[in-house]
């Protein structure tokens, strides 16, 4: 995972793609300081959870537990992942018509269980912690610790990465617990979207059913957090926790300097964006379809009705250029514009939109 951070060092923040390819570009510009950031986050935690579908209908999960991003550490962001929902609900439907890659999604995801051991496809909730820093100016570096739960046992999955990592890994002690940290050194396809090269994990279990993941700092980071009485987050917690029938739920702080490292590449855009103190959304399903939710705070009410007015104005215009777009990604960005309401509320501003499920299977992999 170090290596994977030094990579994200050498490419602007802003250059990662959007998970769905969604071509609408009014909600992407919101979306780039948060979704964007919480999807890495999720491809390094989840590790192949997406790709699994067809192979987790039927697996019966252990309850929820309610607080398990009250024991992340203090974060700039934070998310919750129902994983059994996604690949049991969501996932199946979007690549119904798409066999050819659900056979590659499901080899992937063995490839990485037999180099490690883990397997995401037992995972019932991940929660994730994410930071920002800036060590040079116009540079973002995102850290990122997960806490999995599930009906796995923690000490098991580990035992069987010891052997299926063939001895490149090492083990740590820090407080009462062992922290074993995994050399995997490769690229790898995660989630069939995207090519990654790790270079470390880091796994501790901490009890018989929950397990941190992350790089070895964070890792200690949530061990800390979890040995001390102090619960951090709640506001963000709160946020992210909004939809409790989300299967995807964050909410992040937001501020000028991460703003200000983003190319946002129109100005008076970039301005309205500075705006910004907090952004939170959640992903849901129905049967048929994909709802996206997307709330930005604003430091007053003008400039959330500023920000509310450019939308309007992008999305119109947004109308005009998808009718150039073919094929699958123009059903899909004329669907999402179509569905489209933006409200403004005192110095709140919401988006959503839906599309159908079938629409976004294609576009996977692309």
């Amino acid at each position: 995972m170090q290596d994977f951070q030094h990579l994200q060092d050498k490419q602007p923040p802003e250059t990662s793609g959007h998970p769905l390819n969604l071509s609408f570009f009014v909600a992407e510009r919101l979306f780039v300081v948060t979704t964007r950031r919480l999807t890495v986050a999720i491809v390094l935690v989840a590790l192949f959870a997406l790709e699994a579908t067809a192979q987790t209908r039927g697996r019966n999960a252990a309850p929820a537990t309610p607080s398990l991003m009250s024991s992340l550490p203090e974060s700039d962001a934070v998310a919750l992942v129902k994983m059994n929902k996604l690949l049991s609900e969501a996932m199946p439907r979007m690549l119904a018509g798409n066999p050819a890659k659900l056979s590659e999604v499901n080899a992937s995801i063995d490839r990485f269980k037999d180099r490690t051991g883990l397997d995401p496809r037992m995972f019932q909730e991940v929660a994730l912690g994410v930071r920002f820093t800036y060590p040079s100016e116009g540079v973002t570096k995102v850290q990122t610790v997960a806490l999995a739960n599930g009906t796995f046992s923690a000490a098991a999955m580990i035992a069987a990465g010891r052997v299926a990592s063939n001895g490149k890994y090492r083990e740590e002690k820090y407080q009462d617990k062992t922290v074993y940290v995994f050399t995997l050194d490769e690229n790898l396809r995660l989630l069939g979207l995207f090519d990654v090269r790790i270079g470390e994990l880091a796994a501790a279990p901490i009890d018989t059913n929950t397990l941190a993941l992350g790089d070895p700092a964070g890792v200690r980071r949530l061990i800390d957090a979890g040995r001390s009485r102090k619960r951090t987050n709640a506001e963000l917690i709160a946020l992210a926790s909004r939809d409790p029938n989300a299967v995807i739920g964050f909410g992040s702080n937001i501020t000028e300097q991460l703003i200000g490292n983003l190319d946002i590449g129109n100005a008076p855009i970039a301005t309205d964006l500075r705006a910004l103190r907090q952004v939170y959304g959640s992903v849901s399903t129905t049967e048929s379809d994909l709802q996206l939710f997307l709330a930005a705070r604003a430091v007053n009410a003008q400039a959330a009705k500023n920000l509310g007015d450019t939308l309007e104005g992008l999305k119109q215009f947004g109308a005009l250029l998808v009718g150039r777009l073919s094929g699958a990604k123009g059903v899909l960005a004329k669907s999402a514009l179509a569905n489209m309401k933006i409200v403004t509320d005192t110095n709140e501003l919401q988006i959503r939109t839906s599309v159908a499920q079938a629409e976004v299977g294609p576009l996977l992999g692309y």
